[in-house]
């Protein structure tokens, strides 16, 4: 797996970044320690709560995808000549089972787009995998009400797909030649000897894991779906021993070394990223509940009423701010009290859980500048859109 050096120039820029920041920043302020305070709180707290039981599995996962999945199958059904019906539908109902916030879907982004995904495919996955987050919709149906349920549900998948597709229209040329390139690397880790079957109970059994070590509590909205949160160690014990007994039934020391390499590989290039982005999130806006640099009652004051300031800052708001599966939903909830729009409401709840500053980094380093920021600018318009759409409606 390749690895992007960073040039002479642009490490100089950097050197010259950290120089600049370290002479000019008054770390003696108050305001200033407290953000930084909070910037290693949320790296701490991000580390506690999302990479051990989110990012580590979704890096086997991302690795096992890279190795082992056929690479024909994923153009086949991911592919920028797939049916888009199939295309589409796949990235974005994958995206709903999954129900990941925009961190933990980075991996599974990169391992499905290194195999031969085409870009409209795999942003639509990109963005559906956090924003499609079906126990995100039901909460917000139960604590905003139908209207803004409805909205967020139909926005998430309406954007999913959308944004995918102008995507993949607009770096059509672009995308067609990294197919060309990538279809020269394929597995040769030796004669594979696995069936169809073998290799589904080996994916399903790790996106178990995934999905039920993080399944989260919906305080009594569902009862269904808290049962299974109070199993949910057990359903994952059963998960992890379907792996356990593919690995040893199906897969050679060899197969599982070059497992272990690709593996490694994903969480060099993300994991950088991810904690320096975490780092200036924190710094910047502080944990849910905790100032930082920037006040949480500033963002509060601006996204009153139904302008399309208010939504632009919500959407913007919310594309920069990191969000765990479901805080979105408290956080929404807190705002509102405090004055917020039902627009700008919806603007951050469909902006929010599908990006971050992190992720932004991340994606940058896979699709280069020019695509991540039309990809943020697509979800931040549509996002304001919406919001505007919607504030107009509801009144």
């Amino acid at each position: 797996m390749a690895h992007k050096e960073l040039g002479p120039n642009k490490a100089l820029f950097l050197v010259f970044g950290v120089f600049l920041a370290a002479y000019f920043i008054p770390f003696d302020s108050l305001w200033v320690s407290r953000a930084l305070i909070e910037a290693f709180s949320m790296l701490g707290e991000y580390a506690r709560d999302h990479v051990l039981l989110c990012l580590v599995p979704a890096m086997f996962i991302a690795g096992a995808i890279t190795v082992f999945l056929n690479q024909r199958a994923v153009i086949r059904y991911l592919g920028p000549r797939a049916p888009k019906l199939v295309a589409y539908g796949v990235a974005a109902v994958s995206g709903a089972i999954l129900a990941v916030c925009s961190c933990t879907v980075l991996p599974l982004f990169k391992g499905i787009y290194k195999k031969g995904a085409g870009l409209g495919p795999a942003v639509s996955f990109l963005y559906s995998g956090p924003a499609v987050n079906i126990l995100a919709i039901v909460l917000s149906y139960k604590i905003f009400g139908w209207q803004i349920g409805v909205a967020r549900m139909i926005g998430a998948v309406l954007f999913s797909i959308l944004i995918g597709m102008i995507m993949q229209m607009l770096f059509r040329k672009e995308d067609e030649e990294r197919l060309s390139d990538e279809r020269m690397f394929r597995y040769d880790g030796g004669k594979e000897g696995r069936t169809l079957g073998q290799m589904i109970v080996y994916m399903i059994s790790m996106i178990g894991i995934l999905v039920f070590v993080n399944w989260a509590s919906s305080k009594g909205g569902s009862t269904a779906w808290d049962l299974i949160f109070r199993y949910k160690y057990l359903i994952t014990a059963a998960f992890a021993l379907l792996l356990l007994f593919s690995l040893i039934r199906w897969f050679s020391k060899e197969d599982i070394r070059i497992w272990g390499i690709a593996t490694r590989d994903f969480s060099l290039q993300i994991l950088p990223y991810l904690f320096g982005g975490v780092l200036i999130a924190g710094f910047l806006l502080g944990r849910p509940g905790h100032d930082a640099l920037i006040p949480t009652k500033w963002v509060a004051s601006l996204v009153g009423g139904n302008s399309l300031s208010s939504n632009l800052i919500a959407a913007v708001s919310g594309a920069f701010m990191y969000f765990a599966t479901l805080t979105e939903v408290p956080i929404v909830q807190g705002l509102l009290g405090s004055g917020m729009g039902q627009g700008p409401a919806l603007a951050l709840l469909l902006a929010g859980p599908s990006l971050s500053l992190p992720s932004m980094l991340v994606i940058g380093g896979e699709l280069g500048a020019k695509k991540t920021i039309v990809y943020v600018l697509l979800v931040v318009v549509l996002s304001t859109t919406a919001g505007l759409l919607f504030g107009a409606v509801a009144g």
